[in-house]
């Protein structure tokens, strides 16, 4: 046996689909399917109400919601052809609001009727569900204008009909269950779906989140969320390093341009994962040069040494592994001393470093020899108590002249580690 929801789901993608315009937002979506299906009940429930009617010799009371049910329908149809979804909703609670009026009139008041005049409050719900919230009190306003006539007019009316006591009282039921569960059917569809939207929301605004947080770093991502400020910072003391892919360009000439892409994807994969493993701020890639800095945007007094920990793992790396049946070798540079950090772009956002630590820095790695971790003093004075380094003289660099340098080797026996 095929289960319920099953047999409706086709009827509830269509309902979804009646006047969707391409255009429209998911709440105008949700609000024009609600109201639909809104519709399509009170329709099957008029047609219910309006042969028992009938069936007990009451033909006015029976033609009413009969009446209500045909042309509701046409206005279904004719928003289903037109699309006109304002003409629509005012027509829908038009209708609503009169029938149980009528009705009432014609069973002779509030106990005859079976206090049918409940139907009408579902117009100032569906105001509030549907329409802009400040039109709702208006048609609240006419609601209760409605209900104060039929007590003006309940002692003129005939109090007499057809209907036997224990069905007025079935009607007592039939009434207050039906408006309730529709009440509750259109709330509970309106709420699921919200909550849906809202979820798919929350995991657009992660996405973003995340996406935002592979640019910036977190406490700058989280001062552009936060505030819009120019975001300019100076570090008196931060480590910066250079990384560069030995003899890429005749390199990059012999290989296939996905080839080439991959292999630099995987390569600095993996310089991101450690990165992360060191706390360390990838800071962006230029060509096959990877740039990394330490101390930034959040200082910290170790900068240089877990800096040029990275810098040993990553050689170690590239040294033992082959990349799309290639070796590679590095040439790495590290510099530390002060710097400005900030963002800069409207569109495309960079988080970016500047100054004179950075300049030393990219030129520790060009004048680097293959495979070496080439260092200033400047980082020299900071490591020296835990790493082995060898003194290589001095190179010279364009505006500085000659600057005393150092290789890294290893971390020493004993030292600390991260």
């Amino acid at each position: 046996m095929v289960p319920l929801p099953e047999l409706i789901r086709p009827l509830l993608q269509v309902i979804a689909r009646v006047g969707v315009d391409p255009d429209d937002s998911e709440d105008v979506r949700l609000h024009k399917a609600l109201l639909v299906g809104g519709s399509l009940m009170f329709i099957l429930a008029g047609i219910l109400w309006g042969l028992l009617y009938l069936a007990f010799g009451e033909p006015l009371a029976g033609a009413i919601p009969l009446a209500y049910a045909g042309v509701s329908l046409v206005s279904v149809a004719l928003f289903a052809a037109t699309g006109r979804y304002a003409l629509f909703r005012s027509s829908q609670f038009v209708l609503i609001l009169l029938l149980p009026f009528l009705l009432q009139l014609s069973l002779g008041g509030f106990v005859g009727s079976s206090a049918v005049i409940l139907w009408a409050l579902l117009c100032p719900l569906g105001a509030l569900l549907f329409d802009a919230p400040r039109r709702a009190p208006r048609w609240f306003a006419a609601f209760a204008a409605i209900v104060t006539v039929s007590g003006f007019v309940q002692p003129q009316l005939n109090l007499g009909n057809n209907l036997p006591p224990w069905l007025v009282v079935m009607f007592f039921v039939m009434n207050i269950v039906a408006i309730a569960a529709i009440i509750f059917t259109l709330l509970y569809s309106f709420v699921a779906q919200k909550e849906a939207n809202l979820n798919l929301l929350r995991a657009e605004q992660e996405r973003s989140e995340g996406l935002l947080l592979n640019i910036l770093p977190r406490d700058i991502a989280t001062i552009l969320k936060t505030g819009r400020r120019t975001i300019a910072d100076h570090f008196e003391d931060a480590s910066i390093l250079f990384a560069d892919v030995v003899n890429f360009t005749p390199l990059s000439e012999r290989m296939r341009a996905e080839d080439l892409v991959e292999m630099l994807n995987e390569v600095f994969s993996h310089f991101d994962e450690l990165a992360e493993k060191y706390g360390v701020e990838k800071i962006k890639t230029i060509g096959d040069c990877y740039m990394a800095a330490s101390g930034v945007p959040l200082p910290r007094a170790d900068n240089a040494r877990v800096l040029v920990r990275m810098a040993l793992e990553i050689r170690e790396y590239v040294a033992q592994h082959e990349f799309g049946g290639q070796r590679l070798t590095l040439r790495i540079g590290i510099n530390s001393g002060p710097i400005v950090a900030g963002v800069i772009g409207r569109r495309k956002f960079i988080y970016d470093l500047w100054g004179d630590a950075v300049n030393v820095a990219s030129r520790m790695e060009s004048t680097g020899r293959e495979g070496a971790i080439q260092v200033t003093r400047g980082t020299y004075e900071r490591i020296k108590d835990q790493f082995v380094c060898q003194a290589m003289g001095t190179v010279n660099v364009k505006g500085k002249g000659a600057i005393e340098v150092w290789h890294v080797i290893a971390e020493q026996a004993g030292a600390a580690t991260f």
